[in-house]
């Protein structure tokens, strides 16, 4: 299947910027869960904006069955309204599964595209509300949006945790993890692999924290990640890509940077297992 990128996100001033259509950017998930057995959308919850009531966008993608437990992984994209790479990179990521499911074999996947429905419609980083959502997790937050993704983190006590972002600050990939070695190992064969489209960031500082090599080991508070205190926490990979590249080449990363974390990890656990 081609990809059919959106090219309507070029910058306008605020008060003559149209409202961008989320149904253009999901059409070509929708087109392929209507003719998938694998993959189905599911959308999560009701809220409502300036008299208009939104849900938040879910598919999920059953892998074909592995030999333990099925490893549930939850995919987020678009939290800042204004970086919609994320949600195209999907649809590119699971036209690739359906193509080869065994990359999939033995998961769940919770994939969840655009996080923050009234911020990409009205191409900004908040939500309609004016608030971050990606600085209101685990607060206390009365955010509808941020309430709905707590509530599908609890339920269903993912394994892993990936979150895809863009950055119009950075020349090069980069992400962040928790303070686990499972992340960092996982990240870093991400970031090998989305190299062959995009370059890494090296910088010994990226976005005010120490890095090294593109991996950053700490993260902003109230970041969407599991719930603090939590046990057996999952891996969690915030992965970023530099937003000023093209369209076309972050869509590729985050494909391919997704393909080798399910790859990696997999790996992981069967050699867990038999130890």
């Amino acid at each position: 299947m081609t990809t059919a990128f959106v090219k309507d996100f070029a910058l306008a001033p605020v008060a003559t910027l149209p409202k961008r259509s989320l149904d253009t950017v999901l059409a070509p998930l929708d087109e392929i869960a209507a003719r998938s057995t694998d993959f189905i959308r599911k959308p999560l919850g009701e809220f409502e904006s300036e008299g208009r009531v939104y849900s938040l966008p879910r598919y999920v993608y059953l892998g074909p069955k592995g030999g333990g437990d099925t490893l549930r992984i939850g995919i987020f994209a678009g939290i800042h309204g204004d970086e919609p790479e994320g949600a195209l990179a999907l649809t590119r990521f699971v036209a690739a599964l359906e193509q080869n499911p065994d990359i999939a074999k033995g998961y769940a996947l919770f994939i969840y595209p655009i996080c923050n429905p009234t911020g990409f419609e009205d191409n900004t980083r908040h939500a309609r509300s004016g608030r971050d959502l990606n600085r209101e997790f685990w607060r206390h937050s009365t955010q509808p949006e941020v309430r709905l993704l707590e509530s599908e983190i609890y339920l269903h006590a993912f394994h892993g945790i990936i979150t895809l972002h863009t950055d119009d600050t950075s020349d090069g990939l980069y992400g962040f993890v928790g303070c686990d070695v499972l992340s960092e190992f996982l990240l870093e064969p991400a970031l090998a692999s989305a190299a062959g489209f995009l370059p890494r960031n090296h910088s010994h500082e990226i976005d005010g924290f120490p890095a090294a090599n593109g991996i950053i080991n700490r993260g902003y508070r109230g970041m969407l990640q599991s719930p603090p205190g939590q046990s057996d926490r999952p891996f969690e990979i915030t992965f970023e890509t530099p937003q000023r590249s093209p369209v076309e080449r972050q869509v590729e990363a985050f494909s391919a940077a997704l393909q080798t974390i399910l790859t990696e990890y997999s790996q992981f656990i069967a050699y867990a297992q038999n130890i």
